[in-house]
């Protein structure tokens, strides 16, 4: 399924070449019938054709009869037909900017299938541009994917890389490089049609983190079921922090500036880690004395059993496929990052500089 923006640059192309392969047909059966009919040369009957079609006013190449004149006369309003065709065409090719847009799509179709690791957006509504915004302001790979032609536009205006078609088709994620991706975000405003897009993703590949949005309790659960790993409903999270602002204002600023701020100076980020790269696998936090060596504060640690471990002690041991959530500056994260080894991309974004 093509978009609407490439539907209609298609369809200016199809018709410009139309347009052109009618003209030469007209210059053809002109060239013939002065060669075979009238018996000239093939030089002198495509000159003919030419003068006669570009209507410059030239006189006869040789005399014509009355048949010739007759069929001149009808390779006249053939030619003007064809060239004001062309011209029409071609006019509001330019005048609708097709051209550049062309131009745009091919552009936008060398970044798609340039990208790797990358995230999914799937819905450019309200909780879909907050979610761009978060991840532009965090640098982070992403192709926005919305069916309206609107959204499509505010995407492209506020510089993303987005297309256009229906997300819950396994060939527009196909489109954006489902297979590549390592995150997709399932923000429509449809529960049903987010739960498509969670099963069409976990099948083209099984290893993609899934997060989905839910209007309800209901659609959370079957979201769950269907193999999202996470699912936030707006309404159910929204009220719980509002209650949260209102019981412990302090604590929700500072969570908030950590999460979102746009001038913030605390991360928190988490680090996996890898019995092969990772040096601190079998030792406790206190051998490994990260704080000490990084600066950087470890909040919780997630064992690969879900199991949490929130304010993890010296005696706490590191194993392998911990989740480190860890909370500090851009530069003691990133150094945190360099002690704990090479951990792969598709499980750490490095903190932003500054």
């Amino acid at each position: 399924m093509y978009s609407t923006l490439e539907q209609k640059y298609k369809r200016i192309q199809k018709e410009l070449t139309a347009g052109m392969i009618a003209l030469g047909g007209v210059f053809l059966v002109g060239t013939s019938w002065y060669k075979f009919i009238e018996g000239w040369s093939w030089e002198d009957a495509a000159y003919m054709t030419v003068i006669t079609l570009a209507t410059v006013g030239y006189g006869e190449t040789q005399p014509l009869g009355a048949r010739g004149r007759l069929f001149t006369i009808a390779l006249i309003l053939m030619g003007v037909v064809s060239i004001g065709y062309i011209v029409n065409r071609f006019t509001e090719a330019v005048i609708e900017g097709y051209f550049q847009q062309g131009i745009r799509l091919r552009r936008q179709r060398r970044l798609m299938e340039s990208l790797s690791e990358h995230y999914i957006i799937c819905g450019f509504s309200r909780t879909g541009r907050q979610i761009a915004m978060e991840f532009g302001a965090e640098g982070v790979p992403f192709v926005v994917i919305d069916s309206r032609i609107e959204s499509v536009q505010k995407a492209q205006s506020q510089g993303f890389i987005v297309y256009q078609g229906d997300a819950t088709l396994d060939e527009s994620l196909l489109k954006v490089g489902i297979n590549r991706a390592i995150c997709i975000v399932a923000a429509l405003p449809s529960d049903a049609e987010n739960l498509y897009i969670v099963l069409s993703a976990k099948t083209l590949n099984p290893s993609i983190r899934a997060i989905a949005r839910a209007s309800n309790e209901e659609a959370l659960q079957k979201l769950q079921r269907a193999g999202a790993d996470a699912v936030v409903s707006p309404y159910i999270t929204g009220g719980k922090r509002m209650a949260a602002a209102a019981l412990r204002p302090q604590v929700m600023d500072f969570v908030d500036g950590m999460l979102s701020g746009t001038d913030r100076q605390l991360y928190m980020e988490e680090f996996v880690l890898d019995p092969i790269t990772c040096p601190f696998v079998g030792q406790t936090l206190g051998q490994a004395r990260l704080r000490g060596q990084t600066g950087a504060l470890l909040l919780a640690i997630r064992r690969a059993s879900g199991e949490l471990i929130g304010g993890p002690t010296a005696d706490t041991v590191f194993m392998a496929g911990d989740a480190l959530i860890a909370m500090g500056t851009a530069e003691q994260l990133r150094a945190l990052n360099q002690l704990l080894g090479p951990i792969r991309s598709k499980t750490l974004r490095r903190p932003k500089k500054g």
